[in-house]
């Protein structure tokens, strides 16, 4: 049985990280559907006492709220806690150079989300989401300025190819920069695509995984199980896209898997990625206090193998090319000319 103080090491790294991870992207209401800011207070309370101590923001969450509020909800307990935030995403529309993964956006978005968060340094920065237009060489250096400066401790990449992960990381290590230690996707039982490239690659250069959106905008919570479409809103359009039909099966097979289980639909897929290989954290983001222990209940939650099995088998995806073709049957008895290898 896990707890949020059953610490685990993040990545090829000391670094240590509670095994689910509080995101705030839901802390304000400047985007017309996050919490309010008492709700909020409460809500990092009750994850900071149960023991845990990983907290993840970014300088773009509804406007610098998110993590104005967590300055203020961690004075004088700044210490207990990993504390992660982003950079890249633009606040200023029609400044070219205030979005971006460029020296000049990062330099200036970390000094301001030093200042939002009351706070010397960041435990964890994240490249938030790669843009494909400044040199990797300039990234990696600008970040390991920060590290050497005192200003960040740890370094993450978030939304980005891996191909150029591993380009960043090689790079680092043979010029003897600070490289990264974690990595952030989406993935769950129904975004399972990085098991392709992302998910192996994380495993083979020691980064730790943290996966966002674990319960899929709420589809796996069981709440669009009878078709029902998503509250008129903004984000209704997007909602409806991701309501089809294979997801909406797996949903079901999700609910009857916890009743079955005596658990709650979110616990039940928040425990399926837990037990995934390279899975260090999945990121909540809770609305309600009941919403976060409810998702803090998937950490007791015991499921049979048999049970994970049938949920995995319904949820995969193809592996595409070269993946696929190189699993053949017939092309390993090429390859290892009939020999037997255990690996």
């Amino acid at each position: 049985m896990l707890s949020l103080d059953n610490y685990r090491l993040l990545g090829r790294s000391g670094l240590r990280v509670s095994p689910l991870c509080l995101g705030t992207m839901t802390f304000g209401t400047s985007w017309g559907w996050g919490a309010k800011k008492d709700e909020c207070k409460r809500i990092t309370d009750k994850y900071l006492e149960q023991g845990g101590n990983f907290i993840d923001t970014a300088n773009y969450y509804t406007g610098g709220e998110s993590e104005q509020m967590l300055g203020e909800f961690l004075k004088g307990r700044r210490q207990q806690v990993v504390l992660a935030t982003k950079y890249s995403l633009s606040l200023q529309p029609g400044n070219p150079n205030a979005g971006g993964n460029h020296r000049k956006c990062m330099i200036e978005s970390i000094e301001a989300s030093l200042k939002r968060l009351g706070t010397d340094y960041i435990d964890l920065y994240w490249l938030h989401v790669w843009e494909g237009i400044t040199p990797i060489d300039e990234v990696m250096r600008a970040f390991d300025d920060l590290v050497r400066a005192g200003k960040v401790l740890y370094l993450g990449v978030s939304d980005t190819p891996a191909w150029k992960v591993s380009q960043a990381n090689t790079l680092a290590e043979l010029r003897g920069w600070s490289r990264f230690i974690a990595l952030q996707i989406e993935f769950s039982l129904l975004e399972r695509t990085p098991e392709r490239d992302l998910i192996p690659m994380a495993q083979d250069l020691g980064l730790g995984i943290t996966p966002w959106s674990p319960l899929k905008s709420g589809i796996l919570t069981g709440k669009y199980n009878n078709t029902k479409k998503p509250e008129q809103s903004a984000r209704a359009s997007i909602m409806e896209e991701k309501l089809t039909e294979r997801n909406l099966e797996i949903a079901k097979l999700t609910s009857r898997i916890a009743v079955e289980a005596g658990a709650t639909s979110s616990q039940v897929a928040l425990r399926w990625n837990l037990e995934q290989p390279g899975i260090t954290s999945p990121i909540i983001g809770a609305r309600t206090i009941e919403q976060l222990e409810d998702n803090i209940g998937c950490l007791g939650l015991g499921l049979d193998e048999s049970l994970l099995s049938a949920l995995t088998e319904a949820s995969a995806v193809p592996m595409g090319f070269p993946h696929d073709f190189i699993a053949k049957p017939s092309m390993i008895d090429r390859i290892r000319g009939g020999v037997k290898i255990e690996h």
